[in-house]
């Protein structure tokens, strides 16, 4: 075997060895991305088509008296803080924990010397207590726009908290990986597939002229 050979020999198994590595990454990063991306994809369109998408909003109202000794320690929380916004103490937590079963988390209420306004925006709906702090009269009110509207907060990571903000981000992460081994391996197969370059840039092309065209 001549020299020559054995470079060509060296490379071909260098080029085997890249491209088995590409397809390992390529593959993992779309199993875990697999349900994340179908998920993404349905509700773009049911983003891009929301006027059409007709949601009937369920508005759910409760009332009660909160007891005199927590409308006490919360007027003087508010004399402290009026005009602020802070938790509510861990009393007032609990109290809405037993009446509404809501779990107030340590979310910034609203201040007054009349009255505590706590909101709980949530993804696909809404939620706010207001107390009074004269007769300790309580209000809750939840607003349930369904799980169309559920699935496109989700999409847009709307008062999905921590947690699912941080997955959006390791999700973005691996579709990059998907896309960049994708690229690459189109790379090492364009020789012999002379439609490859052209398909990318037609693929590339598309949006851009769909986006200087026709978005103002």
């Amino acid at each position: 075997m001549s020299d020559k050979d054995k470079e060509a020999a060296v490379r071909g198994a260098g080029r085997a060895v890249w491209l088995k590595q590409l397809h390992q990454w390529h593959w993992i990063s779309s199993a875990f991305c697999l349900l994340s991306m179908f998920l993404f994809s349905v509700t773009g369109i049911t983003l891009n088509h929301a006027s059409q998408i007709e949601a009937k909003p369920t508005i759910v109202r409760q009332q009660a008296v909160a007891p005199a000794a927590l409308v006490a320690q919360l007027k003087a929380f508010a004399e402290e803080h009026d005009g602020d916004k802070a938790p509510l103490p861990a009393a007032g937590e609990r109290w809405l924990l037993d009446t509404w079963s809501l779990k107030a988390g340590g979310r910034e209420a609203e201040w007054a010397a009349d009255e505590v306004y706590l909101p709980l925006p949530k993804a696909g709906g809404d939620a706010w207590v207001r107390i009074g702090l004269d007769d300790g009269a309580a209000e809750f009110e939840n607003t349930d726009r369904g799980w169309i509207s559920w699935l496109n907060d989700v999409h847009k990571g709307r008062n999905t908290g921590t947690a699912w903000n941080w997955f959006i981000d390791l999700f973005a992460v691996l579709c990059l990986v998907f896309c960049i081994t994708g690229l690459l391996i189109l790379k090492f197969h364009a020789a012999n597939r002379p439609f490859t370059w052209p398909m990318v840039g037609l693929g590339m092309l598309i949006p851009f002229v769909i986006a200087l065209l026709f978005i103002h």
